[in-house]
């Protein structure tokens, strides 16, 4: 098979990790007899200081012409950066948000899973953790507060700032369906979260995911408060399966998620659109202090390529291989130093990415 995929490495770690993705996949492609062709693209704070914009229309399009977008991190040290020094539209993450916008990517998925070996990496208590959990959280991408109306000006002498949160009908049916069509494939429970007591927008939410649950008799639907599901999260993680809610509940949700598994340097994710298209990419940022060490853990990047293989290019014996690699390696003992335990081996970005290959 014949991949296209559109690489951009971005800034801090994003080149280390994204090195150690594409190591693995071609050792997948060798193996299974695919060919995985990569073109560059240039986004966020390298993009600024090539051509003074965080994405051009030119990358963009790129983007478009490909399979598949694999994606490292953007960003800097925000209180030391020059790419913070300008407007905020300008800013490296602002390319991000211009993505996912221009190729309709509404749909993230982030899985969070405990792997028994970094069990005593988590910070919640053995009792809470149980047998472990292993969730997905659906976050819809392109709407809601981030992408609404905004604006701060003075009024009757005093500045304000205004930022209006808007879905309409279709936006939410398009990631509920997201969520159900998820959930068939894994243990058929959905939690929709809201704020359906106070907000608008989310009694809207709550009718529009009860009316596509109709079409999904077999899968378990539930409705919790964005409040007590930060509770939840933290005091009883098991319960969760798919969780389904909003951009700006998602985007802080999903960070939790990730934390309670130990390290957010184990965490992929994927966004996508209403085709195979997608961008994969790890849920952590860039990390600027530790780019170039030799210390990142490759491994929520190399994992977001298995998401890769499964969702766009339908190859789910090879994102099996890459998943079964990642296990493997953790069983033998071998750490990041974001993973590090007693009586493990600590090895560096290159070596973590060298060791998953090897046990494709």
């Amino acid at each position: 098979m014949e991949c296209k995929v559109a690489v951009i490495s971005g800034d801090g770690i994003g080149p280390e990790i994204i090195r150690e993705a594409k190591k693995v996949l071609d050792k997948v492609g060798q193996i299974y007899g695919h060919t995985f062709h990569y073109t560059e693209v240039l986004m966020g704070g390298c993009s600024i200081d090539a051509y003074g914009v965080p994405l051009t229309d030119e990358a963009l399009e790129t983007a478009k012409a490909n399979d598949a977008v694999l994606l490292g991190a953007v960003g800097g040290d925000v209180g030391n950066s020059r790419w913070y020094q300008v407007a905020p539209n300008l800013r490296p993450e602002a390319g991000l948000l211009a993505i996912r916008k221009g190729l309709n990517l509404f749909a993230n998925m982030r899985p969070a899973y405990l792997y028994k070996e970094l069990a005593d990496a988590c910070p919640l208590k053995k009792e809470i953790i149980g047998d472990g959990f292993d969730m997905v959280i659906m976050r819809e991408l392109t709407g809601g507060l981030y992408f609404g109306e905004r604006y701060t000006k003075e009024i009757d002498g005093l500045m304000t700032a205004v930022d209006t949160l808007t879905y309409n009908e279709n936006e939410i049916r398009r990631i509920a369906v997201k969520a159900f069509d998820i959930a068939m494939k894994r243990r058929k429970k959905v939690t929709s979260v809201d704020k359906a007591n106070v907000l608008d927008s989310s009694r809207l939410w709550r009718k529009v995911v009860d009316e596509v649950a109709k079409d999904y008799p077999e899968v378990t639907l539930n409705h919790m408060l964005v409040d007590n599901c930060a509770m939840q999260l933290v005091m009883n993680p098991g319960q969760f399966d798919v969780v389904l809610t909003e951009n700006m509940f998602g985007d802080i949700l999903s960070d939790e998620a990730s934390m309670i598994t130990g390290s957010i340097g184990m965490l992929s994710s994927a966004s996508l659109n209403e085709t195979k298209f997608g961008m994969y990419e790890p849920s952590h940022g860039s990390a600027p202090d530790i780019a170039g060490k030799d210390i990142a853990n490759p491994i929520a990047t190399i994992l977001s390529a298995a998401m890769m293989l499964r969702y766009s290019f339908d190859l789910d014996q090879e994102a099996a291989a890459v998943e079964a690699a990642v296990q493997k390696v953790l069983t033998e003992g071998w750490r990041t130093a974001d993973i590090m335990a007693e009586g493990c081996t600590k090895v560096g970005t290159t070596e973590m990415g060298d060791l998953i290959a090897a046990r494709i």
